[in-house]
């Protein structure tokens, strides 16, 4: 029988905006440290690498946009990463290296002829460093959706690891049951809930979340002040407005119970380690099954459409 028994890690890292280099680098330092801690599953947060723009409007508002905000949109597009690809490459290397199943959130940048639009995915690699697959956040939220298009069912997979069966969801995703209903009715163990909302209330998030699939938890922010964007940064005006302090965190590791196994961290960067048995996550569901016994099938029906959508389709005739 596979091991069941293992130890899991969560980063709470400063981002570095606007230079995707130096994020990869990042993330091989703290990977380094969390493997260095025995560490066999290492989760970054949402879009670590491009970067979360906190407190930026980019220049818009309703019915109007400025040159200003199309510039910083542009160097914003320009720390994007495309995937594959270098970046992608590199982070398969410091997973392979560290022998860790990784994940990683990103801005993604669409690599076909026609785009351009930008994604927050979150990026899987096994420890072979292979690139698993991607998840692309079905709905940005509020300003989010000025600068992310909305992935579709066809990135929304839950892997066989070494680690146990892993997925998961962006942010307030993590807010929608039916997204959630189809990470558990792919046997998630490892939620991973890379986000980035540092409110106190999050954390009930988190152990509902585990507690309803009877799954592991790995909720994983940043943790940003102002004076981290760069001195040249087009529209530091917009951000006067918001507390030095953008991003206190709030990264955590949660029980297939609900019950908090490490963290929350504020107001720090860090890194979390908690050692879990994947059989609780089993034996959890001897009272409550969220897409068995307890789902009432002959009631509710729920179904996912994992097509992928494309703009542009184009037919040939046979012959």
């Amino acid at each position: 029988m596979p091991d069941s028994k293992h130890r899991i890690a969560v980063v709470q890292a400063a981002p570095t905006f606007f230079d995707s280099h130096a994020a990869v680098d990042r993330v091989a330092h703290f990977t380094r440290e969390a493997a260095g801690q025995g560490a066999e599953l290492v989760l970054f947060p949402e879009a670590y690498i491009g970067g979360y723009p906190w407190g930026v409007a980019f220049g818009t508002a309703v019915g109007g946009r400025t040159p200003a905000g199309r510039r910083a949109w542009g160097r914003y597009r320009d720390g994007a990463i495309e995937v594959p690809g270098p970046e992608t490459a590199r982070l398969g290397e410091i997973a392979r290296e560290h022998g860790v199943v990784l994940a990683v959130g990103v801005v993604e940048r669409d690599s076909t002829h026609s785009g351009g639009t930008l994604f927050c995915t979150l990026l899987y690699f096994g420890p072979d460093g292979a690139l698993l697959g991607t998840h692309r956040k079905l709905k940005p939220t509020a300003q989010e959706r000025i600068i992310w298009g909305e992935g579709d069912g066809s990135t929304m997979p839950v892997f066989d690891t070494p680690v146990g069966r892993v997925g998961g969801l962006i942010c307030w995703e993590n807010y929608m049951p039916l997204a959630r209903m189809a990470m558990y009715g792919k046997g998630v163990q490892l939620y991973l809930a890379p986000t980035a909302d540092a409110r106190e209330r999050w954390q009930a998030t988190m152990r509902h979340i585990a507690a309803e699939g009877r799954c592991f938890v790995l909720g994983c922010n940043q943790y940003v002040t102002r004076d981290m964007y760069p001195d040249d940064f087009e529209l530091r005006h917009e951000l006067e407005a918001w507390p030095a302090e953008l991003c206190r965190g709030g990264s955590v590791i949660v029980g297939a119970d609900g019950e908090v196994l490490a963290g929350p961290i504020w107001d720090r960067e860090g890194v979390l380690v908690a050692d879990i048995d994947l059989g609780d996550a089993e034996r959890g569901k001897f009272d409550f099954d969220v897409t068995g016994h307890y789902a009432r099938n002959d009631v509710f029906h729920f179904s996912v459409d994992e097509t992928p959508r494309t703009a542009v389709e184009y037919l040939q005739e046979e012959g």
